[in-house]
């Protein structure tokens, strides 16, 4: 078994694509290897800024030796009327290499057997590779000189190796070699590669950590070492440590500091200038944001004065302007910007977000009503929701709306109460976030996205796969969980009737919007249950109360009733169509009619879906009986409609809890 070894040296590559490439090269030799008949045990991606390289771990020699049987043409095209070969049947021969002697008939068509030698894999490799590498995909892919061919950034140097020997290959003009490049600033600042296995060690002599799972403990260890040194924190998303990740190849963590007077302004706008302006580590000390933060450096040195000096110098200027609009925002409250609305368009033919304000007031009205939650902070939430739309700070820092209009809401003595359901109705700002704790933001968040999902149906632009118009998918996935989190006893349907009917233009699409929101409900729920359970439970309005729902749904889910299954879904399958009418109990011709029948009475109401199970599956015994005993479909018209009409009863039973013909055992 061999080892090999492709570095594909760039110039700095964009840190999006990076893991983009990762994913790609992985898959791409993993199905090459596989399609090649070529062993391995193991394919390792590693990234920096200025490198795509694969490790293959366990790679056989040469490929599988590989039988085909191949099939050509039918009989009577593959041989004349004197049993002779006709020019196809030669020429199918002839283009696979095979000899008349090998050929043979079977099912009526000419066949072959061919061996087909392995060949070496370094060959392989050398004949394919450069293909490869050119077939990866990505945004702002570009050519240099005068080539046709074109990748993320200009590729500057190769290595590929297999075990200690060079496995030639050239790519846009640039050939292999065993020769690798180091960190910009290390000296030397290249280094010879003898074998994949000291690839690794040989790159961190000049300064790079090649992979990039360990650059990224590297950084956290780092960032760490430093946020101790003066007892702090050190804060960032998973999103801004890939980043960082991937921006450098010799991690070297900084602490610098600003002045603390920039601590006056809302913490969110300092940690976003930090983190997304400048890709910062903000530091935290007994839960306060401080004036100091981390910076990652991809340096090779021992003197950050000009480091610490440059990040400042940036930093500062964007927190100045922060300032800026901060104080001249607050001169009046934040009410003050609500009539501003009205020159922000919210949708075409939605009229302005003034406009869309006031649809929110009135759903969340109507939402408080149902919730039996009527406050004036409720509705004072609903007014101010969108009003830092307006403001300075939120068009430098569009991100931020929300968390903006809430500090300022604090800042004009709004109720507390207010001041964090402004923030929190936009929640969950993703999949993973968290939830709006308050009820007004609950309330003005779910009357806000019921508005947008609305508006973006009635304007033509539901989601498809490529595209999802003002991010409605993530806004149904919103209200699902904060109904479902919060228990809340809304009635999805009405409020999708009455969104419709508050904006300017009519349409009626309220079935495309129901099917979207069960859809995203089962997509929602999926990762913990299994989809027949979740589709079996929609056959009773799963939208008239999501908490209904679920306790359906779980009890489904661990039902092992399967003689109650065969019992309902022969009743499924019997009733094509439902025969609603008043069950004569007169026109019974055996006991098992009867008893089934005042069993099915005495089924419950109950909520307790554990329970109302328990009592299904006493119907069973009842149900076997009667399909033993009585033809449903009897001569006597009168007789077979009472029958019809007793397990039209009973099927509706079923459906209390879900559709039992969806259901997979």
């Amino acid at each position: 078994m061999s080892k090999y070894l492709l570095e594909v040296g760039c110039e700095e590559l964009p840190y999006k694509f990076i893991a983009q490439a990762v994913e790609q090269l992985k898959n791409g030799f993993s199905k090459f290897l596989k399609d090649n008949c070529i062993g391995y045990s193991n394919i390792e991606v590693l990234a920096t800024p200025r490198r795509l390289a694969v490790i293959i771990d366990g790679l056989a020699q040469k490929q599988d030796d590989e039988t085909k049987i191949l099939r050509g043409p039918i009989k009577n095209v593959a041989y004349d009327e004197n049993g002779n070969l006709t020019k196809a049947g030669e020429g199918f021969l002839k283009k696979n290499g095979i000899d008349a002697k090998d050929a043979y008939l079977q099912d009526n068509y000419l066949h072959a057997k061919v061996e087909i030698k392995g060949k070496e894999t370094s060959v392989v490799l050398q004949d394919n590779i450069p293909n490869l590498i050119l077939k990866m995909q990505g945004s702002h892919f570009m050519r240099w000189d005068n080539f046709d061919e074109k990748f993320q950034r200009p590729i500057r140097w190769i290595v590929s190796i297999m075990d200690n020997k060079e496995i030639p290959l050239e790519i846009i003009n640039v050939k292999s070699g065993k020769i690798s490049r180091g960190h910009r600033f290390a000296t030397p600042n290249t280094v010879e590669i003898n074998h994949p296995d000291e690839y690794k060690e040989k790159l961190r002599s000049v300064n790079v950590i090649v992979d990039q799972n360990e650059r990224k403990a590297e950084i956290v260890k780092q960032a760490k070492a430093q946020a101790d040194k003066i007892g702090a924190t050190p804060r960032y998303s998973e999103d801004l440590l890939e980043e960082v990740t991937q921006l450098c190849e010799w991690p070297v963590a900084v602490t610098c500091e600003f002045d603390e007077k920039y601590l006056t302004i809302p913490d969110e706008v300092t940690v976003t200038v930090m983190a997304v302006h400048q890709r910062y580590f903000a530091l935290y000390k007994d839960g306060k944001l401080t004036n100091k933060f981390i910076t990652i450096t991809n340096y090779v040195g021992d003197n950050f004065e000009n480091i610490k000096a440059g990040n400042l110098r940036v930093v500062c200027a964007r927190l100045e302007d922060a300032v800026f609009f901060f104080n001249e925002d607050t001169k009046k409250p934040l009410a003050d910007y609500v009539e501003s609305l009205k020159g922000i368009t919210f949708q075409k033919g939605m009229g302005s977000v003034y406009d869309k304000t006031q649809r929110i007031v009135e759903l969340s009205k109507i939402i408080a009503k149902d919730l039996d939650k009527t406050s004036d902070t409720i509705e004072r939430t609903a007014y101010l929701c969108k009003a830092d739309l307006c403001t300075s700070l939120v068009f430098e820092f569009t991100e931020l709306q929300g968390y903006i209009g809430s500090d300022y809401a604090r800042v004009a003595g709004e109720d507390t109460k207010v001041v964090e359901g402004i923030k929190e109705h936009y929640f969950p700002l993703n999949a993973d976030s968290e939830l709006a704790k308050g009820i007004e933001g609950q309330i003005v968040g779910i009357a806000d996205k019921l508005d947008t999902i609305c508006a973006v149906f009635v304007d033509g632009k539901k989601p498809t796969g490529s595209s999802d118009p003002l991010g409605v998918r993530r806004a149904a996935l919103g209200v699902i969980k904060t109904i479902i989190a919060n228990n809340l006893k809304l009635d999805l349907n009405k409020l999708l009737e009455k969104t419709l009917e508050l904006l300017p233009i009519k349409k009626d699409c309220i079935k495309d919007i129901q099917e979207f929101f069960i859809q995203r409900l089962i997509i929602f729920l999926n990762d913990e249950y299994k989809k027949d359970s979740l589709e079996a439970c929609t056959s009773k309005d799963a939208l008239a109360d999501l908490s209904d729902y679920v306790s359906r749904v779980k009890v489904v889910e661990n039902m092992n009733c399967l003689e109650l299954l065969e019992s309902a879904n022969r009743i499924i399958r019997i009733l094509k169509q439902p025969l609603h009418a008043d069950v004569k109990v007169e026109l019974f011709k055996h006991d098992s009619e009867r008893k089934l029948f005042e069993q099915t009475e005495k089924i419950s109401q109950t909520v307790d879906y554990n329970k109302y199970l328990d009592e299904l599956n006493g119907l069973v015994p009842s149900i076997t009986d009667f399909f033993d005993n009585v033809l449903v479909m009897d001569k006597d018209e009168n007789v077979k409609n009472n029958r019809m009409a007793m397990l039209t009863i009973l099927k509706e039973k079923f459906e209390k809890l879900c559709d039992f013909s969806r259901i997979q055992c």
